[in-house]
């Protein structure tokens, strides 16, 4: 976080006199923390991202009213760096990781389900070509078909009745 601060200047003697004349060292390091701290508990970690300019905001307004209690005006407040624990970054990579398993087991689901349609529909055209093979030798009589399927030949040798 960046802090752009300067005192008012008619405290000026109230400041070195309570605080001393590296006030800006000691205090603003204490509130940022305390101020950061709590703005940034409200929010969860993809807020934190998508409502950076919001959390940004939030953060400058208590950071501005606990600087008036010293006396102090803060000019620009603003996030530099947004980063999370070791941890946190662990638990980020095993839930995408635990998304890319769902998404494959998914993705293998379907594939079993479309392999199974396709058999039933060509199971359905099998059965359907056998019957026309059985309705063609009926009304035909002798002779010879040969009917290919997909990667098996019938012949049928047909018998004069």
């Amino acid at each position: 976080m960046r802090v752009l601060s300067r005192p008012k200047e008619e405290k000026l003697p109230l400041i070195y006199k309570n605080l001393g004349t590296d006030f800006d060292d000691r205090i603003l390091p204490s509130i940022g923390n305390e101020v950061l701290k709590s703005v940034v508990a409200q929010y969860n970690a993809e807020e934190l991202l998508s409502k950076r300019e919001t959390v940004s905001h939030e953060i400058r307004l208590a950071l501005v009213e606990r600087a008036a209690v010293f006396n102090l005006i803060l000019d620009d407040v603003a996030i530099t760096h947004l980063t999370f624990g070791k941890e946190f970054a662990k638990a980020i990579e095993n839930k995408q990781v635990a998304q890319q398993e769902a998404e494959t087991q998914a993705y293998v689901v379907a594939k079993a389900d479309q392999e199974r349609k396709a058999a039933i529909i060509r199971a359905e055209g099998e059965a359907e070509a056998a019957e026309l093979i059985s309705k063609a030798m009926s009304t035909a009589g002798t002779g010879m078909i040969e009917v290919r399927l997909p990667s098996i030949f019938i012949v049928v040798n047909l018998k004069a009745t």
